[in-house]
């Protein structure tokens, strides 16, 4: 046996043997279709490789979107507390003087109304739509107003309610009946012009007639938007007539300075601001004495923001004093008539005083008052001959036309639109005056 023959070498081995035709045939046969399938697969697979190759070139993979880190929270910004503002509050004020209906003005009213009452709506139209720009009108009610009494006229005054009721109309809510003819009906006439009042609306409110001294009976207190105003009345004289002795109410007069004191004091801690009316003064004189400039001193320095002046049926100046507490205060000394019969030229010259009064609260809780914009707005009380048609315009709506034709004219022939600017303007300090 031939061992060597049998034997395996490696394949790169070259060994010499003898021919063998029909083995060494077919062996050759086994290796080149073993070649060719190798061949075959490598080639199927480098196609394979190549189409991939190609394919993954052609169509981009997807691509995720980043994902976003999460970005750090902003810190909150602390948010600033609100700083409270102080709060303001206005009210606008206006004053008006002697309301005087003598004889001739009650009986054009009764004309007027054809015999069925009384009407005096053409006594105040031209002034009447005035009223409705302020949210409190003061008046001075000169004569007594009730429904008991006949009306009557000077010296000893009564005028029928319906006078009354058209001032609450025109927007008239406080009426100071403290004055010379309070007591000009005895206990009487206090009691009925007492029962007229009272059946006023509610928010009508009378000053000056009180049933005793108290500061609690006498001051009376009006809220207007939140914001109190005290209110008191004083008057000179009442033309020699002592208090009646069944009187249920009285006045108090000026002379009475303790009471005075007392009132307004206590006034002032139960409001935020105070108003004094003053009958007092000349009639007829433009000029101030000293004792009312020295008592309105002491009026202030007490607690009053605002004084007004009635009585002396002119006008006389305005001024600022300076209280003790270092408060301006206003004062009027006379805003002379309203309306009336008189016969004199500087009767029918009066004054519409108005004002702001303002409380201002601060959010520690404190408080500021101001009386401010003072103004004195001149009016006329216009008649024809005969004291026929009275009437009362503002002298910005007066004309020299209507001077020269004015009644007046037969007891004070001096009377004409220059003369009635001429007493304005030398009475009234510019700083108040309104002409225009």
């Amino acid at each position: 046996m031939n061992h060597q023959t049998n034997s395996p070498h490696p394949k790169n081995t070259s060994i010499q043997k003898a021919p063998s035709a029909k083995k060494g045939s077919s062996a050759k046969k086994r290796r080149r279709r073993k070649n060719r399938a190798v061949f075959a697969m490598l080639l199927l697979f480098s196609v394979i490789l190549f189409a991939a190759a190609a394919l993954w070139n052609k169509i981009p993979l997807p691509v995720s979107a980043p994902v976003a880190s999460p970005s750090p929270s902003p810190s909150p910004v602390p948010t600033a507390t609100p700083v409270p503002e102080p709060e303001t509050t206005t009210i606008h004020f206006s004053a008006t003087g002697d309301n005087l209906i003598h004889d001739v003005l009650y009986k054009q009213a009764a004309r007027r109304a054809g015999g069925n009452g009384y009407d005096f709506t053409a006594l105040y139209e031209n002034i009447a739509p005035f009223y409705q720009n302020y949210d409190v009108n003061w008046l001075n009610q000169e004569t007594l107003v009730n429904d008991v009494y006949e009306p009557s006229n000077y010296p000893a005054f009564s005028t029928p309610g319906a006078l009354g009721k058209h001032m609450y109309d025109i927007g008239f809510r406080v009426f100071s009946l403290s004055n010379n003819h309070t007591y000009d009906k005895g206990a009487g006439g206090i009691t009925a012009t007492r029962e007229f009042w009272n059946s006023m609306p509610e928010d009508c409110l009378t000053v000056g007639l009180s049933s005793d001294d108290s500061p609690e009976n006498a001051v009376v207190v009006q809220t207007v938007k939140g914001v109190k105003i005290a209110y008191v009345s004083y008057t000179e004289h009442t033309n020699g007539i002592p208090k009646p002795s069944s009187a249920t109410e009285h006045v108090t007069l000026t002379s009475q300075t303790d009471l005075i004191q007392q009132q307004v004091e206590y006034a002032r801690t139960v409001a935020d601001f105070v108003v004094v009316g003053l009958h007092w003064g000349n009639e007829d004189s433009h000029g101030i004495r000293d004792d009312q400039r020295n008592l309105a001193q002491s009026i202030a320095d007490w607690g009053a923001d605002v004084i007004i002046g009635t009585h002396p049926h002119v006008v006389q100046d305005l001024e600022w004093k300076t209280s003790a507490d270092g408060r301006q205060v206003l004062v009027a000394y006379s805003l002379g008539n309203f309306v009336s019969g008189q016969s004199a030229g500087d009767n029918m010259l009066g004054m519409i005083l108005t004002f702001d009064l303002s409380l201002t609260k601060y959010p520690d809780g404190t408080t500021e008052t101001s009386v401010s914009e003072a103004k004195a707005w001149p009016i006329v009380n216009h008649y024809g001959w005969g004291h026929s048609n009275i009437t009362c315009y503002f002298f910005s709506d007066y004309t020299p036309e209507m001077a020269a034709n004015h009644g007046v004219k037969k007891y004070s022939p001096q009377f004409s639109y220059d003369y009635a600017k001429s007493v304005f303007e030398n009475n009234i300090s510019a700083e108040f005056l309104q002409m225009g």
